[in-house]
């Protein structure tokens, strides 16, 4: 009996010892769990939340938006010693619209409509001849500067542009240096077209929102 009560009473204590270091325990688990959240950033922030974060647009220099106009003549050369145009990929012989065409062009881009003009840049990319119901071109250029402020900024254009029309208009869709996040379009005319030689001069209209 003596015995008996002896382990009573010691298993008593255990259970009340156990009962006061419980609410201790949690309030530290519970402590420990807020310090980890909080070290947690909180995308809907903007911080820094692993590959990616919000920054200050003014950090890359980007003030204002604004539009510029410039017009420039591309020369597609194709004839002479001084190609600018090389085809890599030649049309099916049974198609009236040289459909399946590809060339690469590092094309002049000049102030006025003479190839002796002034040289501003280069369009540089390549056009494939994507119709088989017109003359069609899917194209994509980067207009490489090399005049004045502007040397080394480029502006791309990708679109489609179905020669025999009249005007044809095509997006700008982006650039790098002073044409970073550039958008807008161009409108295009011929100016000139020789269609011995296939050489062409071609009028560009571009509106581009820059920074």
């Amino acid at each position: 009996h003596t015995t008996l009560s002896k382990s009573t009473t010691s298993l008593t204590h255990t259970v009340l010892s156990m009962a006061r270091l419980l609410p201790n325990a949690l309030s530290h688990f519970i402590t420990i769990s807020i310090l980890i959240i909080s070290l947690v950033p909180n995308p809907a922030t903007g911080e820094n939340h692993g590959f990616v974060k919000a920054i200050n647009r003014k950090k890359l220099g980007l003030r204002k938006e604004k539009l510029s106009h410039f017009r420039l003549y591309w020369h597609d050369i194709i004839s002479g010693s001084n190609a600018t145009v090389v085809p890599v990929t030649q049309a099916s012989n049974k198609s009236a619209t040289a459909f399946g065409q590809i060339n690469v062009i590092d094309d002049p881009l000049t102030e006025g409509p003479e190839l002796s003009s002034k040289l501003v840049g280069r369009a540089q990319g390549f056009y494939a001849l994507a119709s088989q119901q017109e003359v069609g071109l899917l194209m994509a250029m980067n207009f490489a500067f090399v005049e004045g402020k502007y040397n080394g900024s480029t502006i791309t254009v990708l679109g489609r542009n179905p020669v025999f029309n009249k005007l044809r208009e095509m997006p700008v869709i982006g650039g790098s240096g002073l044409f970073r996040f550039a958008r807008g379009y161009v409108q295009i005319k011929t100016h000139k077209f020789d269609i011995t030689s296939g050489d062409a001069t071609v009028e560009y209209n571009i509106y581009v929102m820059h920074y």
